[in-house]
Parts: structure tokens; C-alpha cells; sequence
């Protein structure tokens, strides 16, 4: 282990850590008030996001060929993945501000749209990311972990708990498993996003606030693909 791989190593043993500790208590009020405040949202937004997730959660499993056109990488040191890693985040990072920019401007109906849209820009994301690690996702398993990378980024404390030590234990845990609970992963997301997305209809102040959430977004599922991929690479 060089130099380079002895710091990563340490940053993600910080970062296990973390993902294993129990939100802030302002976090947890948030949560609360989010869900509450999930009864305001009117029931075409819920079934948009319902439908997007479950969409997503399919083309995931059974059409990674038709997310990405890249190739798993070969031969290269975990420094260049992982300075590959930052281009590729900020280029689709830039993507999905645009697109929560221009949504957001676009009043409720364009609103409605983004999530779609956004799912669909975090999934080729997440394609990419897995083959810059060298990880084929043609394979069943690997598009399986691609959805537990997802659902470790945005849930609550005892799913991320869960999910972290199902991704820390995956050549043990991906031989039981044949398929995703979408349910859950659905119903998570929908709640981590819930309140900062709503405020994406929101006329006139749309705009701003779809361009700041897809942002966040992509930061959070940049940094939780990363870790995940460096912890499995440096496991081996």
C-alpha cells in the first residue's frame, strides 16, 4: 500500500464511521417535520416520484447498457480513479444544476419533470463511476451494488445503517441477494428530497432552489460513490 492508498484508507475508515452514527438531532427534526409536511404535497408529486424511483430501479437492473456507453477501466492506479471520479462528478454535477435551474424556472408541470430527469443523470453518474473503479456492470451483482450505493446516499439512519454494513460485507451479502426492496429505496429518497424539492415549484423562487438541491444531490451521491467503490478496491 502506497503512500496515497495508506490516506485513503484512512479517510474512508472516517467516512465508515460517520455513516454509522446517528443524525443530528437538528437532522432528526428536520425528518420530522419533513414528514409532515410530506401530507401537504399534492398526490401527483408523490406519484411522479413513486413512478420515476420504480422506472429507475427496472432500467437499473435489467438496461445498464442503454445508461452508459463506458467501459470498466483497467490498469489504472486508485489516484487516477480517483481524480477520474472528481471530472466525471463535476461534469454531471454541472448537468443536473442546469437541468434544476431550468425545471425550476419552468413553474410546476417542469418541476414535475425533474425528477425523472435527475434519477436519470444520477444513475448514468453512478454507471460511470463503477467502471472508472473497474467494476463491469453488465453483471447482475454490480448493478445491485449501484443501488445500495444510491440508497446509502439518501436514507434515513437505520436504512443507512443497514445498507453500509450490507456494502462492507458485499462478496458475503451479494451471493443472498436476487433483487432490490424499491419500496424502500423509493420511500427513502422521496424523503430525503421531499421538502427541498418541493420548493422547486415554488414560482419564482424555482429556479434557484432546483439548481441548489441537484447540487447537494449530486455532491452527496459524488462522495458516497467514491467511498464505496475505494472501500471494496482497498478490501481486495
Amino acid at each position: 500500500m502506497n503512500e496515497y492508498e495508506k490516506k485513503v484508507f484512512e479517510d474512508v475508515q472516517a467516512w465508515k464511521r460517520n455513516m454509522y452514527k446517528k443524525s443530528s438531532l437538528l437532522q432528526r427534526l428536520s425528518k420530522q417535520a419533513q414528514t409532515k409536511m410530506n401530507d401537504l404535497i399534492p398526490e401527483k408529486a408523490h406519484q411522479v416520484i413513486s413512478e420515476s424511483i420504480k422506472n429507475m430501479v427496472k432500467a437499473t437492473i435489467f438496461g445498464s447498457d442503454i445508461l452508459t456507453t463506458s467501459k470498466p477501466k483497467d490498469q489504472l492506479s486508485l489516484f487516477q480513479r480517483d481524480q477520474l471520479l472528481k471530472e466525471k462528478l463535476s461534469i454531471y454535477r454541472k448537468t443536473a444544476v442546469a437541468e434544476g435551474a431550468g425545471t425550476g424556472a419552468g413553474g410546476i408541470l417542469l418541476g414535475l419533470a425533474d425528477f425523472p430527469l435527475l434519477l436519470s443523470i444520477e444513475m448514468k453518474f453512478l454507471f460511470e463511476a463503477a467502471h472508472i473503479y473497474g467494476f463491469d456492470t453488465k453483471e447482475y451483482s454490480e448493478r445491485l451494488f449501484i443501488l445500495h450505493i444510491f440508497q446509502l446516499a439518501f436514507s434515513s439512519d437505520e436504512t443507512r445503517r443497514e445498507t453500509m454494513n450490507t456494502i462492507e460485507n458485499w462478496e458475503e451479502e451479494k451471493e443472498r441477494l436476487v433483487d432490490m426492496d424499491w419500496r424502500k429505496l423509493q420511500q427513502e429518497y422521496r424523503d430525503y428530497i421531499d421538502l427541498v424539492k418541493m420548493l422547486q415549484l415554488i414560482p419564482g423562487l424555482g429556479a434557484a432552489f432546483g439548481a441548489y438541491a441537484n447540487y447537494q444531490l449530486l455532491d452527496r451521491l459524488g462522495e458516497t460513490a467514491g467511498n464505496c467503490y475505494r472501500l471494496r478496491l482497498l478490501s481486495q
